[in-house]
């Protein structure tokens, strides 16, 4: 239905109008479709990787030490994905803002007086502010998932690698990277995607703004659909599809740079 949607001029109540491959053809002209997908690339490159590293080192040392708080850290942690993704951009828009930010307080303390800089509302720092909530709030669910993985080697390896005089980090990207590589593989998968098709707190936080500078072809795409000011919804529904494409385009890419293994204990 989205692909029949994306051949009309339709605002989504009254009748529509067939125009054949139009919309598609304004798509390729459209400035803002090719700036949010740039934002989009920035945000699959700095947050998959970001997620994925600090899972692994947080899973690795809840794994690997006996730390007594060990079920409390891991309760910690998994709390960001409890909450509902209004509630921690809610958060962490106090956590930016100017006046009475957190982050400006915390950066008092070391002398930097930043002069109530309001992080999400300059085009230099509001793209990169983001990722941090981003990340924050997926660690948790990853760091559950990789524990998991990890618990299921046997320990009989890490006796062996600790005889042998290995290094906790050499352990790390010896043993214990190389043989849950395919739980990892399963979560850059998520984590891209996910990136790629949200827009969540990006809508709540700046919703594409200062000056479009954080917008990203979901939030295009839902506010063309659902927005104040247009309800172009064809032309939504043929941006749809051009996400769907290159959301598919980032699974055979994932699939061939790194291609799933079978892996034995």
């Amino acid at each position: 239905m989205s692909v029949y949607y994306s051949l009309l001029q339709w605002d989504g109540l009254t009748d529509a109008k067939f125009v054949g491959l139009d919309n598609y053809a304004y798509l390729i002209k459209d400035h803002f479709v090719l700036r949010a997908l740039v934002h989009n690339v920035v945000y699959i490159v700095a947050v998959p990787a970001l997620t994925v590293l600090i899972s692994l080192l947080l899973a690795y040392l809840l794994n690997n030490k006996s730390y007594k708080e060990n079920a409390f850290y891991k309760i910690v942690y998994f709390f960001t994905n409890v909450l509902s993704t209004v509630v921690v951009a809610l958060l962490w828009s106090f956590i930016f803002d100017g006046s009475f930010g957190l982050l400006n307080g915390f950066l008092e303390l070391f002398g930097l007086n930043m002069n109530d800089f309001y992080w999400l509302g300059d085009t230099r720092t509001a793209i990169w502010a983001l990722v941090i909530p981003m990340v924050w709030g997926g660690v948790g669910l990853y760091v559950v998932i990789f524990i998991n993985a990890m618990g299921a080697i046997p320990k009989s390896l890490y006796e062996a690698a600790h005889l042998e005089g290995a290094r906790p980090m050499e352990i790390l990207f010896g043993i214990t990277i190389p043989l849950i590589r395919n739980v990892i593989r399963v979560c850059v998968v998520f984590v891209v995607l996910g990136t790629l098709k949200g827009f969540e707190i990006i809508m709540i936080l700046t919703n594409g703004g200062p000056e479009g500078s954080t917008d990203v072809v979901g939030l295009y795409m839902f506010n063309l659909a659902f927005g104040k000011e247009a309800h172009s919804y064809g032309y939504a529904s043929a941006i749809g599809m051009f996400l769907f494409v290159i959301l598919v385009g980032a699974k055979l890419i994932i699939d061939k740079v790194y291609p799933e293994k079978d892996v034995e204990f």
